[in-house]
């Protein structure tokens, strides 16, 4: 078995910042990569190097023996490098950028040719987002939700009001009947009874809306599950049924009539959207690139 001078550094890393998420963040890797690289150098030498505890790594005496012994040599090359290495000016960052699809159709598409840096987008769910930008797969998240994980940092920028739409010929007359008279009972009956378009993640926005106004649960399944809002969008666009989605996605839609606002709910559900980022990067500048044309479309469409 041979050793990797990475491994020296990352252990290196853990030693000076006591945690093996601060190492990776220092390290620009992720955090499975210096767990990786420390079980590695474990092997290799034979001994525990730190007893881990729940909040800190604490070196063992093999460990201190061994830093002590290494940190001039890592030093040394660690300045060789930086003297040595020549930056080609054509050189581009990657920055890799969680969110929902349709925000990054709403927002970012059309601005990604304009870049000048290399941009990774990721689709998925939030709670894996946020252990991504942790252990430093990714950069920047568009979020609803904020985690815990101390090494990362949140900054509200906008909200988004969830509401109840409906297709252009869609009949409205008993809902905004059963709306002008507050009659929630019946308001509630005249939905059920009629058709409801959802994707697979945004039925949590149909079950809060009607936790929220109804005071219960959905008793009832959508017709119709399809793959993003936009689909949802394109399908009740001069048709006919409802839907529960967030106000900014259709915003265009219902300036140009093609579907219908049916009600924001008794007491409007809102979600605060938050740039999630980790607290130490050395893309700082990209990232508030890409932040300012979030920041930009929301202000443009929503004031």
């Amino acid at each position: 078995m041979q050793s990797n001078f990475e491994w020296f550094r990352t252990f290196k890393a853990i030693y000076e910042t006591g945690t093996l998420s601060a190492a990776a963040q220092q390290l620009f890797i992720s955090q499975p990569g210096v767990s990786l690289h420390l079980n590695s150098l474990e092997a290799y030498t034979g001994y525990k190097l730190f007893d881990r505890s729940a909040r800190k790594m604490v070196p063992t005496e093999k460990g201190k023996i061994l830093y002590n012994f290494i940190l001039e040599p890592i030093q040394k090359l660690a300045a060789a490098e930086q003297h040595f290495h020549k930056r080609a000016d054509k050189d581009r960052a990657t920055i890799s950028i969680g969110m929902c699809f349709e925000t990054f159709q709403y927002t970012l598409e059309e601005h990604v040719s304009d870049l000048d840096f290399n941009l990774i987008i990721k689709f998925g769910d939030y709670k894996l987002m946020h252990q991504d930008l942790d252990n430093g797969l990714l950069d920047l998240v568009i979020t609803p939700q904020k985690s815990t994980h101390k090494n990362l940092c949140y900054h509200p920028f906008s909200k988004e009001r969830i509401i109840l739409i409906a297709g252009n010929n869609t009949d409205l007359t008993s809902i905004e009947k059963s709306l002008n008279h507050k009659d929630y009972k019946a308001l509630k009956n005249d939905l059920k009874n009629n058709l409801w378009y959802s994707t697979a993640a945004d039925i949590e926005h149909l079950k809060h809306f009607w936790m929220e106004n109804f005071k219960e649960h959905p008793d009832f399944k959508p017709n119709y599950i399809v793959p993003n809002i936009s689909s949802i969008i394109r399908c009740l666009s001069d048709g006919n049924g409802f839907s529960i989605v967030p106000d900014f996605l259709c915003q265009e839609a219902l300036n140009s009539g093609k579907i219908k606002l049916v009600w924001q709910g008794e007491k409007p559900l809102e979600n605060t959207l938050y740039f999630g980022s980790r607290k130490n990067t050395i893309y700082e500048k990209e990232i508030e690139q890409l932040q300012q044309i979030f920041v930009d479309k929301w202000c443009k469409d929503l004031g």
